[in-house]
């Protein structure tokens, strides 16, 4: 099989790594059916990169000795259980399970599916490449809020799904893709590198390009995480419109995520590297600015639009860095970026309490720290 037929159900798996960006709707969905805090609906983002800490570089070493398309087929396995909880119940005990399994789903995709697209297609153009995956991921995550959104207002009482009808659909798409990947020959040395350990992996942060990326990614997670969950709810404050008007800032946030990554893997190829990174950067800056003091629908929209945008090339920018930067430890390092994911455990969790207390400029004044971090490691993006 060629390497272009290859890359279909490796695309099709990052459509299914983008299922994770539904926790930012549908923690608003469970926090009005359940009467919850900023606080306390923040838990289920949170708890749902929480995994990425504990799991990420275990990950690393199993791709070591089952190789990286089983790691993937088991990686979607777990999603596909997720996804089939939420379905038997509304309690927030099994909504905390199924987030818990979501997150361990999309830890182990994560950690795997990156390096496999540099088994399937070598070093060439990975940057690039990465990027057109995070676009195809991005399609499943703003297509999240206008399913939810469909189920809720169109509700099917026959079924009684709702809203959660969004769990359906990816169930079914998840299926599908460990089906396309299960029939799909991946030629990968396995059982390499037996003797790695755990220290040996943490041990990688010592390179400076290592540690500083691995910052970036959790600023960049955090980030994602913080503008899905948080999106709306600055909407239903200042423009007093109900959840599900609002649910289409997140939606618009993908959207523009989505344009930011399939423009951003033809402009990966043609600008030096550094450029488009300040580009996205300034796209940040000015998105910050506007969530802060805009009180107008389309100064909002505006900067919910740039951050999409801004945001969207960060991950396969720093991500690519690192590989590259150990050619040798891929699998390792690749554990290590995904790690870095756990930002979005963080993020949300401080911007929970900072809207309790001051409102949703408190969550967005979280956000900042995140993009003035970003704006630092410019320096480091010398390509």
């Amino acid at each position: 099989m060629s390497k272009k037929l290859t890359l279909i159900p490796v695309m099709l798996c990052f459509f299914c790594m983008g299922f994770v960006d539904l926790v930012g709707i549908a923690s608003n969905y469970v926090k009005q059916d359940l009467n919850l805090s900023d606080s306390t609906a923040n838990i289920l983002p949170s708890l749902v990169f929480f995994w990425f800490l504990i799991f990420s570089v275990p990950t690393s070493m199993l791709m070591n000795k089952i190789g990286r398309k089983n790691t993937v087929l088991l990686s979607l396995v777990v999603t596909a259980v997720s996804l089939l909880l939420p379905l038997l119940g509304n309690s927030f005990a099994l909504m905390l399970t199924a987030f818990s399994l979501l997150g361990i789903g999309n830890t182990l995709m994560q950690t795997s599916l990156n390096p496999l697209v540099s088994t399937v297609l070598g070093d060439k153009n990975l940057a690039s490449t990465l990027t057109f995956g995070q676009f195809v991921k991005a399609i499943a995550s703003f297509s999240a809020p206008y399913i939810a959104m469909w189920g809720a207002t169109k509700a099917i009482p026959d079924f009684g799904f709702s809203w959660k009808i969004l769990f359906l659909v990816y169930f079914v798409a998840s299926v599908f893709s460990t089906v396309m990947l299960k029939v799909t020959p991946v030629t990968e040395e396995i059982g390499g590198n037996k003797s790695t350990s755990f220290f040996d992996c943490i041990s990688l942060l010592k390179n400076p390009v290592v540690l500083l990326t691995f910052f970036g990614i959790m600023c960049h997670v955090g980030i994602d995480v913080g503008i899905n969950t948080t999106a709306p709810k600055i909407l239903m404050e200042r423009l007093s419109m109900t959840l599900n008007d609002a649910a289409f800032a997140t939606s618009l946030y993908f959207i523009f995520r989505t344009i930011g990554c399939l423009t951003g893997s033809f402009f990966l190829r043609v600008l030096k590297t550094r450029t488009f990174y300040v580009i996205c950067m300034f796209m940040l800056v000015l998105s910050v600015c506007g969530l802060f003091f805009g009180s107008s629908k389309i100064v909002l929209y505006a900067a919910i639009a740039l951050a999409g945008y801004g945001n969207s090339n960060i991950f396969s920018i720093c991500f690519a860095k690192a590989l590259t930067s150990m050619p040798e430890k891929q699998n390792e390092v690749s554990g290590l970026m995904i790690m870095g994911l756990f930002g979005g455990t963080i993020f949300p969790l401080l911007m929970g309490f900072a809207a309790d207390g001051f409102g949703q400029a408190g969550a967005v004044a979280v956000i900042a720290v995140g993009v003035a971090y970003l704006l630092w490691f410019t320096q480091k993006v010398n390509n």
